[in-house]
C-alpha cells in the first residue's frame, strides 16, 4: 500500500488555493469552486483542498499536516518574506525534529519540519 494524498475541507476555495500555492505547492488539478489538488514539493505526494457542505461543521483541529523540508530555517524565512505568518519560528522539539508552526486560512494546523534520521529511526523506535 502507498500513501496517495490527503484532502482537507476548506471554507473558501480561492483563498485556500492561493495560500497553498504561496507555500510552494504545484497546482495540478483546478476544479473551482470545489476542488484543487497540488503536488507537494520534493516528492510525488499530493495534497488537495475541497469545499463541501460540511466545511463549517468540521473543526480544523481534527488533523495536523507535516510537510518536511531540508532546511526549516531557510523555508521559514522564504515564507515569511512572502507574507506567511507563523505561530512558532523554527524550534528544536523534544522529539528531535526541528519545526515551525502555522495555520492555514481555515485554521488547519500545519508544521514545516525536518527530522532527518529521526523521522523513521528515532532513538525510541520499536525494535522488531
Amino acid at each position: 500500500m502507498r500513501f496517495n494524498h490527503a484532502t482537507i475541507i476548506v471554507t473558501d476555495f480561492e483563498r485556500a488555493k492561493a495560500f497553498y500555492t504561496l507555500l510552494g505547492f504545484e497546482l495540478i488539478v483546478d476544479a473551482p469552486p470545489r476542488y484543487a489538488r497540488f503536488v507537494v514539493p520534493g516528492n510525488q505526494a499530493t495534497f488537495s483542498i475541497e469545499v463541501t457542505e460540511h466545511a463549517r461543521a468540521m473543526g480544523p483541529e481534527q488533523a495536523q499536516f507535516f510537510f518536511e523540508c531540508d532546511d526549516v530555517d531557510a523555508t521559514y524565512e522564504a515564507l515569511v518574506k512572502k507574507g506567511i505568518r507563523f505561530l512558532q519560528p523554527p524550534t528544536d522539539m523534544s522529539y528531535l525534529w526541528r519545526e515551525a508552526r502555522l495555520r492555514d486560512p481555515d485554521g488547519h494546523d500545519i508544521r514545516i519540519y525536518h527530522a532527518g534520521e529521526n523521522r523513521l529511526d528515532p532513538p525510541w523506535k520499536v525494535k522488531a
